[in-house]
């Protein structure tokens, strides 16, 4: 499982030009589910997301965490986290999860999110978006449960 987190003053999500998700201060977090994933690594990586100290404190440290703060989150399914470059010059993508697990595990996240953050948005799974963001900092994190799990 792959998130790709971005620390932002406002994020927003469009599809067909309609805006389906948008938060103020938060978290916009990039969500790839591979082949290998399930509620395991996803429970890990969800306490991983919220327990990151990534705000800065009254000192400017990176000591608070999205609680810390009142953060909302924006969370937008992205299998193309998974891409494969090591050959030729078209991604392959044999890593990423199967479309009906991948879109039951990104739901799964998105609600153990929602009992813990109290203002979460959403893409849709599957759907051609346009993700603006003002990334602040700019900060930018990649969690890969292989690499801290």
């Amino acid at each position: 499982m792959r998130f790709v987190i971005q620390v932002v003053s406002e994020s927003d999500v469009k599809i067909d030009g309609r805006i389906k998700g948008s938060i103020g201060r938060g978290l916009m977090v990039l969500v790839g589910i591979g082949r290998e994933d399930n509620e395991a690594i996803a429970d890990r990586m969800v306490n991983k997301l919220l327990g990151l100290r990534i705000f800065p404190d009254e000192n400017g440290k990176t000591n608070r965490s999205l609680s810390d703060v009142n953060g909302e989150l924006l969370m937008i399914s992205q299998f193309t986290l998974y891409a494969d470059c090591k050959k030729g010059n078209r991604p392959s993508f044999t890593e990423a999860g199967a479309p009906d697990e991948a879109k039951r595990l990104y739901e799964y996240i998105v609600e153990c999110c929602r009992k813990r953050v109290p203002r979460v948005d959403t893409g849709e799974f599957g759907a051609e978006m346009q993700v603006s963001l003002v990334n602040e900092g700019p900060f930018t994190i990649i969690l890969d449960s292989d690499d801290i799990f």
